[in-house]
């Protein structure tokens, strides 16, 4: 049996940007759980990695950014199709494990994570794209919440990232419906940031990766960690972290470079500590 060929690479490049790339485009960008594991892998390495202070998700091929599991796989493989004899709970650990082990790493990062979206991004990829800080969308892409067409429940953390996002009112025609939702659409539901030509999509992703790489990396760090918090808490809850977090910023040298460059009316230099 031959061995599977992953597709996931990962490098961090002068710029001190993290590239991570899907390149299965003949099964439409899609992981199986190897891929998806090593994609999960490479987002937490990024994490760790004092030199990398903002991370890039593109993938090969025009056709597809990801379309989730791969279900040509087989049963045992498909995060929510086990086979008949499987253990009580066999279901929730596979999803626990995998799904939502990538999209919390995407989540849990503590660097801008910026995603180039050409194709379409279908189930756990549309999830993945959710999960990104900060977008870029082909405008003859499409993001579809596919799982309601194989009979699925959404996972990777569909609901909850898709409430958050376009309220619930939205979500439930999303995931209910699953329809295709075009480019334009995607900016005005504020699914995504930008909408550019095909072409240009690589291009503009790699400028605002490069534009964070540059920036107080301790503070976005910290402003990331903030916005997840304040739309999950109550008032009291998100105050209390804003002010830690700033407690925590007030120790870095980028705050001091800040505010000295704006005492002599220069641009900053900061150095992501």
């Amino acid at each position: 049996m031959a061995e599977e060929r992953i597709g996931i690479s990962y490098d961090v490049g002068p710029d001190n940007v993290g590239r991570i790339v899907i390149d299965r485009p003949d099964v439409g960008n899609s992981l199986s759980p190897l891929a998806r594991d090593a994609l999960a892998d490479a987002l937490i390495a990024a994490h760790a990695d004092p030199e990398v202070r903002a991370v890039l998700l593109t993938s090969t091929g025009p056709r597809h950014f990801c379309t989730g599991a791969g279900l040509a796989s087989k049963p045992t493989d498909v995060d929510g199709q086990l086979p008949p004899d499987r253990r009580p709970g066999d279901i929730a650990r596979q999803l626990a494990q995998g799904w939502q082990r990538l999209v919390s790493a995407v989540l849990d990062c503590d660097k801008p994570v910026v995603a180039a979206f050409n194709g379409t991004a279908m189930g756990g990829g549309a999830s993945l794209v959710l999960a990104c800080d900060l977008v870029v969308m082909g405008q003859q892409s499409a993001l579809v919440e596919g799982f309601v067409h194989r009979g699925i429940v959404p996972d990777g953390g569909a609901v909850h990232l898709l409430t958050r996002i376009v309220g619930l009112r939205k979500a439930t025609e999303l995931l209910m419906l699953g329809e295709n939702v075009g480019a334009d659409e995607c900016l005005r539901l504020g699914l995504v940031n930008r909408v550019v030509p095909a072409e240009q999509v690589d291009q503009n992703a790699e400028s605002l990766a490069v534009r964070l790489a540059t920036g107080p990396s301790v503070m976005l760090g910290l402003t990331k960690r903030l916005l997840s918090v304040s739309s999950e808490s109550p008032r009291e809850r998100g105050f209390e972290q804003e002010a830690w977090a700033a407690e925590l910023n007030s120790r870095t040298a980028d705050l001091q470079e800040g505010l000295q460059s704006f005492a002599e009316r220069r641009s900053p230099r900061f150095r992501g500590r």
